[in-house]
């Protein structure tokens, strides 16, 4: 594709990147087959290729809209173009930057603002998201927490890190909890440092990107000390959406003196959970159920790990049903569904009853956002695959 950015970001960092980006699509269209909101919505410029060509006109200097901004809004960043594209398109980091464009250059509404700047404010704050919460259960209006039963004490050579994160502690402290006693048994101990909170992710993609920025330095100088001191072999990721963020820091953070070589060895460092036990590592289990795997985006699209959970689950005796178009969005995306629910809500009708085809016993998947979001609707339980994992060796 031919470029003539305009001289405003030309020679910039971000313009540099985009331009570099741009000149790699070809208009293939392959991506609109793989787009969710393309097949909700039947309209080009609710797909890839048509969002790239809005963003390449508005960073050649042509006006922006609401109308621009409304199609880069109802991007889910499920990266699943990034999978399909032949011409290898780094199609989530140019959305970073068309966004970042066009919210300079256009006005929300004052609700849409507000309901922005709740969400900013509040989800990356755990104990103010935790007495939310708590609030929410009291009236009815929100799940119980499961409890996380005991966390094993630290007792071997081999110690890892692993991410509180803002939401997960509050809604489901039992992930992070299975896991070390996972790990504990394969000889690994699990470490949580507190204040190690939101990865950033939640603020960067609400067009918030420096604050979003700020909440990965903060995050960083948590776990400097430890990572610095060579006390830790890995940091773990138990929220797939968490762990594609963290993974970028070296990039997300390069232009930042201060924080660029730390931010390149916490990445380094990052490993999603699926990725630190291996097979081999767990006993072979009898027959415990049939199981449908929600594959979230952030897992096969954005770290493209494919087949690795699969295997852990199949290995200590869970039976995996087929998930018919296993490679779609289920809506959640973060703060999306929260923001565009009609669109969400149909993503996840849609990937429910995939899931439910194979009658599983129950559903599992490997983030937070996308466990929240499938199991509102459905009496089917949908557990975190380390919860599975846990009460099989258990």
């Amino acid at each position: 594709m031919q470029t003539q950015l305009a001289d405003f970001i030309r020679d910039t960092p971000e313009g540099r990147e985009a331009d570099a980006i741009l000149r790699k699509c070809v208009h293939c269209g392959f991506c609109t087959a793989t787009c969710p909101t393309y097949q909700v919505l039947g309209d080009d410029l609710d797909s890839p290729r048509g969002r790239i060509y809005l963003m390449k006109r508005a960073l050649e200097g042509a006006p922006v809209s609401e109308k621009t901004r409304l199609h880069l809004d109802r991007c889910l960043t499920c990266r699943a173009c990034e999978t399909t594209c032949p011409s290898g398109v780094r199609y989530g980091r140019l959305v970073d930057i068309g966004r970042a464009y066009v919210e300079k250059h256009t006005q929300r509404t004052p609700w849409d603002r507000l309901r922005r700047a709740v969400l900013s404010f509040g989800l990356p704050r755990t104990a103010l998201f935790a007495a939310a919460l708590r609030v929410g259960q009291l009236a009815g209006m929100a799940p119980a927490t499961r409890p996380s039963g005991a966390w094993p004490a630290p007792r071997h050579g081999r110690r890892m890190l692993v991410l509180r994160g803002c939401v997960q502690p509050a809604l489901a402290p039992s992930i992070n909890a299975a896991a070390a006693r996972v790990l504990d048994r394969i000889g690994v101990s699990l470490l949580e440092v507190p204040g190690a909170g939101c990865c950033g992710g939640i603020r960067f993609h609400l067009n918030e990107q420096e604050a979003g920025r700020d909440d990965m330095r903060a995050l960083v100088d948590a776990w400097w000390p430890m990572v610095a001191g060579r006390e830790i072999e890995a940091i773990v990721m138990t929220a797939s959406g968490c762990g594609v963020t963290v993974k970028e820091y070296g990039h997300l953070l390069e232009l930042d003196p201060n924080y660029r070589g730390k931010a390149e060895r916490v990445s380094q460092l990052t490993v999603d959970l699926c990725e630190v036990i291996r097979p081999e590592d767990l006993p072979q289990g009898g027959k415990l159920g049939r199981i449908a795997f929600h594959s979230p985006c952030t897992l096969q699209h954005g770290q493209q790990l494919r087949g690795k959970i699969e295997a852990l689950l199949t290995r200590v005796g869970y039976e995996l049903v087929p998930v018919r178009d296993a490679h779609l969005c289920c809506g959640s995306a973060g703060t999306y569904s929260l923001l565009q629910p009609q669109i969400a809500g149909e993503l996840r009708a849609r990937r429910l009853a995939a899931l439910e085809e194979g009658a599983p016993q129950a559903i599992a998947t490997a983030n937070i956002g996308c466990l929240m979001h499938l199991q509102q609707p459905t009496a089917t339980p949908v557990r975190h695959w380390i919860e599975l994992v846990d009460a099989a060796l258990a």
